[in-house]
């Protein structure tokens, strides 16, 4: 045991310390009363053979360099106790596979950089499928980003790695992101667009998972959890299956934009009003100003030539209906 975890060998020295050692180096006896072990533990008296109740001093200098002589020793013996660390967890491959829980089941990316680096380190070793849904409104990103997430993709792709993602419909009248998607499915990813306004996720090998953070208040916007649980990470991927079967194919809502006259962002208005939305609900749900709605109700008025709401909902009603008769 070394100087430092003996009983009262303990730091700080007490200011009754300092002056019982002062008394001692004089050549003095401690106050009366006083506990003399701190002293004796750290060497820096020892008990006077002979004289009964006296005390020989040492050098303060030699007892600071027992102590750290002790300290280092102890530090050696704690590095070499960490080395085993990193040995012990590399055990958990050897264990995880043969478990039905496959070991702790999530973990907390504070930052938006933190998520793009984890993402970026699972996603440039993933063999069999990427899958991801976008759900949001598109908007501008930087373009060497940009360029980057293609380069990604190309290289997954070359691996033989399924590549599927779904966006939002709107997302093909964002002239960067239908570039950027177009990129995509050119080089062999499949892509389809929703209306859905399903989680943000992406989900890699069946074994990782990457969502929005629900869970911290407070936190960056953009910080979000790892999840790699396997039974959650399972059911989200069947959760996955269902918005795929329900999104169309990326082709084909280009080939059905082209026949009409207003904008996705105003079809989608228009859907929430049939299902019920006042027009003062619409915007918070789908991240636009009340202003802005009223501007996009405007335009699809003058683009259909109609006089009022009642007149476009009417000619919305007419095109679902045509759409179900020609879909039988």
């Amino acid at each position: 045991m070394s100087e430092l975890h003996r009983p009262g060998g303990e730091l700080p020295l007490t200011e009754a310390d300092f002056e019982a050692y002062r008394q001692i180096a004089e050549g003095y006896p401690p106050p009366t009363g006083y506990n003399p072990d701190r002293l004796i533990a750290l060497r820096l008296v020892d008990s006077d053979p002979y004289a009964p109740g006296g005390f020989i001093p040492h050098d303060p200098r030699a007892a600071a360099q027992g102590l750290t002589t002790a300290v280092l020793r102890d530090l050696t013996r704690l590095t070499e106790q960490v080395a085993h660390i990193p040995v012990l967890e590399r055990l958990a491959e050897h264990f995880d596979p043969h478990r039905l829980y496959g070991g702790p089941g999530s973990e907390f990316l504070s930052t938006a950089a933190l998520m793009n680096a984890r993402l970026g380190e699972v996603g440039a070793a993933a063999l069999k499928e990427f899958l991801s849904v976008q759900p949001g409104e598109p908007a501008d990103r930087d373009p060497a980003i940009l360029r980057l997430g293609v380069e990604r993709t190309r290289t997954a792709l070359r691996r033989g790695v399924h590549v599927r993602s779904i966006y939002h419909r709107s997302a093909h009248e964002h002239d960067q992101t239908r570039e950027y998607v177009s990129a995509m499915v050119a080089d062999g990813a499949d892509v389809r667009a929703s209306n859905m306004p399903g989680p943000r996720m992406v989900i890699i090998d069946g074994r990782h998972l990457f969502i929005d953070n629900l869970v911290i208040d407070g936190a960056e916007g953009n910080s979000g959890w790892h999840v790699f649980d396997r039974a959650a990470v399972a059911w989200v991927r069947g959760l996955f299956d269902l918005f795929w079967d329900a999104a169309e194919r990326w082709q084909d809502l280009c080939a059905t934009r082209e026949a009409s006259p207003l904008s996705e962002r105003q079809l989608r208005i228009l859907r929430m009003l049939a299902a019920g939305y006042a027009q003062q609900q619409i915007g918070s749900r789908i991240g636009l100003s009340e202003r802005a709605i009223a501007k996009e109700l405007r335009l699809v008025r003058h683009a259909l030539s109609a006089q009022t709401t009642y007149e476009v909902m009417a000619w919305y009603g007419r095109q679902q209906l045509s759409q179900e008769t020609s879909s039988t």
